[in-house]
């Protein structure tokens, strides 16, 4: 294999695809990003068998060919060197690059050793096209409640489904929730995609990318973007029936700006460190204000007020970090913040539209 691409061009793909070679592996070979001659491009892919990452960048291809060279040093070494042409060779298992006065032979290993990159059959996949500033939005809105907790894998993952004409996300970790209606559909989907997967398609966007394909089959989905595909396995099982957690109604219904609502919890959670992060919020229908009180024991305390729309006093107590993640979750200027007393599920939108759901649990008061 010999050709010639463009340092920055290179660059960029090894860093995209480079973080899912896996250094935790019995597999040694899943250490290596792929370089393939693919036509008139050069492939630069990598595995965990898990999720793939590829991606095709343009090159000018003197001999076809292909090799496995160590991600970590690979990348750093060409994002290291200077913008311009960089020349590969391949000579007996070795990668040979030159770029300007920089010359340098990396230890490879043949291709035959790599995992079949996974594919995902457009003919018996469903298929969407999406918006590719919207599924950036509704990922990243869900995804904060996802679960790290491997014992229960179905939580890990963020669930798609498809529900009265639309697609849906959703995702929770036990302790928070969160809903997002992305899409009008008319085919049927039920599927629970790796959050760590979706942080890699997060990863791979940029501001030239307009529109994500995204095919589901039985067991994979893929993510194509631009000149990069990502194709992840779908967590087995059966997600929970998240709906019936959502309440139809709350007692304390409390409107009020989202900055003025941010600023206050902010400024509480200063002094709710010592307990584990928890403040608590006073609904008064009377005054108008929403009041946030919290105690650190050595150092003092606070409350806070912020001048509010409210409908039946109340008060509850929440973590501070869960609520302050769920408010920069939600677009828009105005918050609608509702909750049924200390021990109900709390429920934060946008006042301005309903496409977006964030529901955390109280703690004990």
């Amino acid at each position: 294999m010999e050709l010639t691409v463009k340092q920055e061009n290179l660059a960029k793909a090894l860093n995209i695809v480079g973080k899912v070679a896996s250094s935790r592996t019995s597999l040694p070979i899943l250490n290596n990003i792929l370089l393939q001659t693919n036509g008139s491009r050069l492939l630069v892919a990598a595995t965990n068998l898990e999720i793939a990452v590829s991606q095709n960048i343009g090159a000018k291809i003197v001999s076809p060919g292909d090799i496995t060279v160590p991600a970590r040093l690979v990348s750093e070494f060409i994002s290291s060197l200077p913008k311009g042409n960089v020349i590969l060779k391949v000579e007996n298992d070795h990668l040979k690059i030159e770029s300007g006065n920089y010359t340098s032979t990396i230890n490879g290993v043949a291709a035959d050793d790599f995992p079949e990159l996974p594919t995902v059959d457009p003919k018996n996949s469903i298929q969407y096209v999406i918006n590719a500033s919207e599924f950036k939005e509704a990922v990243s809105q869900t995804i904060i409640t996802a679960s790290n907790d491997t014992t229960r894998p179905v939580l890990t993952g963020v669930y798609w489904h498809s529900l009265e004409g639309a697609l849906y996300l959703a995702a929770t970790d036990g302790y928070r929730l969160s809903e997002r209606r992305l899409i009008e559909t008319d085919s049927e989907v039920t599927a629970i995609v790796p959050a760590s997967s979706l942080q890699e398609v997060l990863r791979s966007l940029n501001e030239s990318i307009e529109e994500i394909e995204i095919l589901f089959d039985e067991v994979q989905v893929k993510f194509r973007a631009g000149d990069t595909e990502i194709v992840s396995r779908l967590i087995d099982g059966k997600f929970i029936d998240y709906r019936q957690l959502i309440p139809k109604n709350t007692e304390t219904v409390v409107n009020l700006d989202k900055s003025e609502f941010v600023r206050v919890v902010k400024i509480s959670s200063l002094f709710a460190r010592e307990s584990g992060g928890s403040i608590t919020l006073k609904a008064n229908d009377e005054t108008s204000k929403l009041s946030i009180h919290s105690i650190a024991s050595e150092l003092g305390e606070n409350t806070s007020e912020a001048d509010s729309e409210i409908t039946g006093s109340g008060e509850v107590t929440l973590n501070s970090r869960y609520l302050l993640e769920a408010l920069n979750a939600i677009d828009g200027n105005k918050t609608t913040f509702g909750f049924s007393g200390k021990l109900a599920p709390t429920v934060i939108k946008s006042a301005e539209n309903d496409n977006y759901v964030h529901i955390i649990m109280p703690l004990k008061s």
